[in-house]
């Protein structure tokens, strides 16, 4: 036999490998009907409780999605300040063993421990087209009928952390963009919350950005792609004075204050709103 046919032939019966290259994204979902918060907009996030009356007098309310899950708050919040967006947190990377459908999370997709959140543990974001795919759904679902305006998925970069699975830059951007798909069906805008070192890729998709603590990490620049392509920033700093952020949260066009860091009603505004 000639040699190169012979070369040809062993090559013929070798098992081709499966390719590694990650799988090209999905197309955006247009949301043009979704409420979109301005570039400057007042807002407030409040999280370890529901917020009460007298509400404080600003343009968007960020709050737990599970709290206000009947819809009542959401309709106070409004009717309280026409026109003003009522964003639905929610935990997209983790399971919260305190939430209602925490027992829906196969323990097969149940990770690690957050690093400081011993009752939250990361999920394997990889799975999200079987059970994960249909909880988050649910809990999108959720935030739609309570009649918020958009969702603030949080735990969205269970790849730079130690999940306790091999997750790659890849898995969370197709995740990520998912996400942000499913949201835009149901009418739902949504943030980019952390997650910064892939916002080139999925500014497309996400429609504002929440940060907390860029200024004292320096790491804002970043977000600074957001302000140019005309989407709101909001950010927070917690151990930092605002002396010592503000007047660049400003200059950058960000919507900054200073939190505590268990989220309650107090704010201090950079803006003076």
């Amino acid at each position: 036999m000639h040699v190169v046919s012979a070369i040809a032939l062993a090559l013929s019966t070798l098992t081709p490998q499966a390719s590694t290259a990650p799988q090209p994204l999905p197309a955006p979902v247009a949301c043009d009907g979704c409420w979109k918060p301005a570039l400057s907009t007042s807002w407030q996030w409040q999280l370890s409780a529901p917020p009460k009356p007298p509400f404080a007098d600003v343009q968007m309310y960020d709050i737990d999605g599970f709290a206000a899950r009947n819809g009542t708050l959401v309709k106070q919040l409004k009717a309280a300040k026409p026109g003003r967006g009522v964003v639905c947190y929610i935990s997209a990377g983790s399971a919260e063993k305190y939430r209602p459908d925490v027992k829906r999370f196969p323990k097969a997709i149940v990770g690690k421990p957050l690093d400081g959140w011993p009752d939250e543990r990361w999920l394997d974001i990889r799975q999200y087209k079987g059970k994960l795919g249909e909880i988050m759904k649910s809990r999108l679902d959720m935030c739609k009928a309570a009649g918020f305006d958009a969702v603030e998925p949080d735990n969205i970069d269970a790849y730079t952390n130690d999940s306790g699975f091999p997750l790659k830059a890849a898995d969370q951007l197709a995740y990520n963009a998912w996400l942000a798909n499913e949201a835009h069906r149901r009418g739902l805008s949504i943030a980019l919350k952390g997650d910064l070192d892939q916002i080139p890729q999925l500014l497309p998709y996400y429609d504002f950005a929440i940060n907390e603590q860029c200024f004292q990490y320096g790491e804002c620049a970043p977000y600074d792609r957001f302000v140019k392509a005309g989407k709101a920033v909001f950010q927070v700093e917690y151990e930092l004075p605002t002396s010592k952020f503000c007047a660049k949260a400003n200059a950058r066009n960000f919507n900054s204050m200073k939190k505590n860091l268990d989220l309650d009603a107090t704010r201090t505004p950079c803006r003076g709103v």
